[in-house]
């Protein structure tokens, strides 16, 4: 099934209206929208093309409640699907000097808060969070770094009016040929 047929909002929507989501329905997440989410999950981009995320899909209570309880975050109990983001890695670095698998996971984990936002799901990333009792509980292997852990589910609060996010003007964050000399517009 093509993740495409189910596209609420474009991208810029769903850009906009992504927020951390820590209150969810008691309802499932149908299977063909995690299939659609995990298919616009696998075209994100990764260095040399290596594609080293792996995910598992947490949706047994009595695995979700041991998952929680190794983030420490109590709403993770309650939300229909934990995702736990792992890579496969030979742990490359980059000529930059950084691990290519974070960074690489890190943007498929963006696809999948983007493509759940578009369908009308909320999310909210976990990075603190011991991966220790995580491997433990879910039979990842020793050598398979646990990157992070995604939320999911239908937000409990689908009222909430979208509201600007505070965040630092372009003229603190965009420069042009140099260090800190101002973009103009």
């Amino acid at each position: 099934m093509c993740f495409l047929e189910y596209t609420y909002m474009n991208l810029f929507d769903a850009i906009a209206h992504r927020r951390s989501v820590r209150s969810f329905l008691d309802k499932n997440v149908e299977r063909e929208k995690l299939v659609a989410i995990f298919s616009a999950v696998r075209l994100a981009p990764s260095a040399r093309n290596a594609q080293e995320w792996r995910f598992i899909l947490v949706t047994d209570p009595e695995l979700r409640d041991k998952v929680a309880a190794a983030g420490g975050q109590p709403f993770l109990r309650q939300c229909p699907v934990i995702v736990v983001a792992c890579a496969e890695t030979d742990k490359r670095m980059m000529r930059c000097g950084e691990p290519a698998y974070p960074i690489d996971v890190a943007i498929a984990i963006d696809h999948l808060t983007l493509a759940a936002t578009a369908m009308g799901l909320g999310t909210c990333w976990i990075g603190s969070f011991d991966p220790e009792p995580v491997k433990e509980a879910l039979q990842i292997p020793k050598d398979v770094p646990v990157v992070e852990l995604v939320a999911l589910g239908y937000p409990a609060d689908t009222e909430r009016p979208v509201v600007d996010k505070h965040r630092l003007p372009l003229s603190e964050i965009l420069w042009e040929n140099g260090w800190r000399n101002p973009i103009t517009q």
